[in-house]
């Protein structure tokens, strides 16, 4: 576990790290760190939260109360922060802090107000129930402009749990196996719900859809991919379309599941998450998925994708910072940074766009009481992979800085001029 005592004096501030990189903003920037080291809210903050307005979560804020805390929030520049409440930690740097001050929320630092922030509000469609008596907050939930369905939430990478990556904490504590035995009523409460949240004007830019991996089938992936392809039919039926602006995310399905996917569904790009960029590494953190499938095949999973979605249709997500976790990870930042991003140009010059996910050691996880690389690394890794989009001209509109939120090199895209 890395040594962080001190740390406000041995990294760059984020006022130095604004200066290091004056080609990436500022509100990027801040919210990068927000994504490193989380956030908390003041009572006084969790008060002035309205369930009936904001799209909150319950949060525990001492060992005998919970209240409802923002699930996410967007800076003044439009940026989505996928962020909500979390314990705070002595071993991990102190978070953000979310104060309620002369009717407004703001984030703070160490006493400083910096910015003010504005809460997710909550859909049209949540209080509302299907026609099977399903609370439809149950079948999809949403983030500022995403409208999110997920149909399983299993991965059976978790079944040994040794096997399980360790960065994750989704599935380590909920592990809910529904098989596949899904009756026709869960694809109709879906139509339902997309129905009805779709009557909400202006809110949603896109689909989102993404679930835990399930190994079963004649092939491997087999019944996640019937799942999807369902589960996809099923929230087509809200549009008049042929094609659905949706992204899944999904396990790396072979080229014979990958055609049947656009076949059968209206989808235009395609997400596999290959998470850790060095093979060896990805042995290390990702245990089951480098059994199951392999580093290698993975990325050819990738390459067949692109050939079937075509050119900037196809992104991989990258969980930035565990290649730098403790024993097995990279010992310095530089070798990790210089690693990362020749392995990134491989994926990128192949027509594979990048989303960085923020490592941040989450209680339940493997990895919970270890540390995460530094400001300064972040934005560098960030700006590296944005420079790569510039180059080989990928742009990933369904995960952009409206729609997810969560990827903190999507929000440079958008000052990629791809006509230059």
């Amino acid at each position: 576990m890395a040594d962080i005592t001190n740390w406000r004096e041995r990294e760059l501030n984020i006022e130095q790290v604004a200066a290091k990189y004056p080609d990436v903003p500022y509100l990027i920037i801040l919210k990068i760190d927000i994504k490193r080291r989380g956030v908390i809210y003041t009572e006084r903050a969790l008060e002035a939260v309205d369930p009936e307005f904001h799209l909150v979560q319950a949060v525990n804020i001492n060992t005998d109360e919970e209240m409802p805390a923002p699930l996410g929030f967007l800076l003044r520049d439009g940026s989505s922060v996928c962020e909500t409440h979390i314990e705070t930690y002595p071993f991990h740097r102190e978070p953000y802090v979310i104060d309620h001050i002369d009717g407004k929320f703001y984030i703070t630092d160490n006493g400083k107000i910096l910015e003010e922030i504005f809460p997710w509000e909550r859909p049209d469609f949540y209080g509302k129930i299907t026609s099977h008596g399903t609370p439809m907050e149950q079948v999809a939930q949403v983030r500022s402009q995403r409208f999110e369905v997920h149909p399983n939430l299993v991965c059976h990478f978790w079944d040994n749990p040794k096997e399980g990556c360790k960065y994750c904490n989704l599935f380590s504590v909920h592990h809910n196996d529904k098989g596949t035995g899904y009756p026709d009523s869960f694809f109709e409460d879906i139509t339902e719900t997309a129905v009805e949240a779709f009557k909400q004007k202006g809110r949603y830019a896109n689909v989102h859809m993404t679930a835990g991996s399930l190994l079963t089938g004649k092939e491997i992936f087999d019944d996640e991919l019937e799942i999807y392809i369902k589960s996809i039919q099923a929230v087509g039926k809200a549009f008049r379309e042929q094609w659905i602006p949706m992204q899944i995310v999904s396990s790396a399905f072979n080229e014979r599941q990958l055609k049947r996917l656009k076949n059968e569904t209206g989808i235009t790009t395609y997400d596999t998450d290959i998470e850790v960029l060095n093979p060896e590494i990805y042995r290390w953190i990702c245990p089951g998925k480098a059994r199951a499938i392999g580093h290698n095949e993975w990325i050819n999973r990738l390459y067949k994708a692109v050939e079937i979605f075509g050119h900037g249709r196809v992104n991989t997500g990258v969980v930035v910072g565990v290649e730098l976790a403790e024993p097995n990870g990279f010992k310095s930042e530089d070798e990790a940074y210089a690693d990362t991003m020749r392995r990134a140009e491989e994926l990128t010059k192949n027509g594979v766009a990048l989303t960085i996910n923020v490592w941040t050691p989450c209680k339940g996880s493997i990895l919970f009481k270890h540390n995460n690389p530094s400001l300064d690394y972040y934005v560098r890794v960030a700006k590296g992979f944005n420079d790569l989009h510039r180059k080989y001209k990928l742009s990933i509109i369904p995960d952009d800085y409206r729609r997810c939120g969560n990827h903190i090199n999507l929000d440079l895209d958008r000052l990629i001029d791809f006509d230059d």
